[in-house]
């Protein structure tokens, strides 16, 4: 049990790492565009204001979203040495935290975004747990 609690731990981190770190990159290699964009959105955020997505933007942080819960469910199923428990308890972790995050800014970006992205969570990060066994 300590070994899944420790596999979640680690992929819950990784998938978190990855979202930070590939933001960060995108905004350097595009600042005139991603940049300004999500500059924008956490104006517009600490402003209270509307605003409007960029449908690009929104795609790319889908697939982001979906790539990163593969990858971190991966990771924790070759830590936990199973892929079903853990798996699930990392995608529902991250379910709980994406909810929060999307309520927050709700207001900012188009709602088959928010819902696409929630319903993604959990089963991409299952499906990154069951490659395991295929490698």
């Amino acid at each position: 049990m300590l070994r899944i609690i420790m596999a979640v731990i680690v992929g819950f981190f990784a998938w978190s790492i990855l979202w930070v770190g590939s933001d960060q990159v995108i905004r350097s290699m595009s600042p005139e565009w991603y940049g300004r964009h999500q500059a924008a959105v956490e104006v517009a955020a600490f402003n209270n204001e509307p605003f409007e997505s960029d449908a690009t933007i929104s795609l790319i942080s889908l697939l982001r979203s979906v790539l990163f819960s593969i990858m971190a469910g991966f990771l924790t199923a070759i830590i936990a040495g199973e892929n079903r428990s853990s798996t699930l308890i990392l995608g529902i972790a991250l379910l709980m935290v994406g909810l929060i995050f999307q309520i927050f800014g709700w207001n900012y970006f188009p709602v088959w975004y928010h819902l696409l992205f929630l319903a993604l969570l959990v089963p991409m990060t299952i499906l990154g747990g069951k490659l395991r066994t295929s490698s």
